[in-house]
């Protein structure tokens, strides 16, 4: 039965039903859903410490009241100074304000949709919007980026390329960039100078300097040990006249 039609079968005449999904998965394959959960996990923990940031991702967008067929659902997508917590849907009505920064990990079904959202998130006010092609076959160069000029116009981010191919596009909003490396997309806090990492590197970074630490406490004890051993020699050398 089609989602119209169902919905007018649940819901009284009058009410508007604003579905949680849209049937869709969530990307075509690997190449797609990596570096769209690599980005939404670490803008999580980039701002897991602002109760007033939000992000997701693959998370419907309603942007018309009363028109539940009037949606997006970006790949990831941050909003500033709006509650972070979880949500079934997003409706800019209720919410405020319209996301900040968006990014699309394009694929063969979705890369003409991808670019003719230009000018719907230009509409909705998305301050910014990039666009990575994971297997370089729409997008030239693979890196894009638009943000809103004064006018509330679109203008191309100047994508850089840095030594050793990386591509490097700034996002102002997020204060980060975005880089491509070896064909994989990653964000870097060049403040910091490093790359933001995901649930999982979080975790292993964390077990790794964990190990680290463990290894230096032995060391330190063992050399503590030596040093007692060698007083004590000499103490007993001493006490035998030596």
């Amino acid at each position: 039965m089609p989602l119209n039609m169902l919905a007018k079968k649940i819901y009284p005449e009058g009410d508007v039903f604003y579905p949680d999904t849209d049937g869709k998965p969530m990307a075509e394959s690997d190449f797609q859903r990596n570096p769209l959960i690599y980005c939404v996990e670490a803008l999580k923990e980039r701002f897991r410490a602002d109760p007033d940031i939000y992000v997701s991702g693959n998370l419907l967008i309603y942007y018309e009241k009363g028109n539940p067929f009037k949606s997006v659902a970006p790949d990831v997508f941050v909003i500033f100074g709006v509650s972070g917590h979880d949500r079934f849907s997003y409706k800019i009505w209720e919410e405020g304000k319209s996301p900040d920064a968006v990014i699309e990990i394009i694929s063969e079904s979705t890369w003409k949709k991808d670019q003719d959202n230009i000018s719907l998130y230009q509409k909705l006010g998305v301050r910014e919007y990039f666009l990575f092609d994971p297997l370089d076959r729409h997008l030239d160069p693979v890196l894009q980026g638009y943000r809103l000029d004064e006018n509330g116009r679109y203008q191309r981010i100047h994508v850089r390329k840095l030594p050793d191919d990386i591509l490097k596009a700034d996002s102002i909003g997020l204060d980060l960039e975005l880089r491509v490396e070896s064909g994989r997309l990653r964000l870097y806090d060049s403040g910091l100078r490093e790359y933001l990492l995901d649930y999982s590197e979080e975790r292993q970074t964390r077990l790794w300097e964990r190990a680290l630490a463990e290894n230096e406490k032995r060391r330190a004890e063992n050399e503590k040990r030596r040093a007692e051993k060698a007083d004590e020699e000499i103490r007993q050398l001493k006490a035998l006249g030596h």
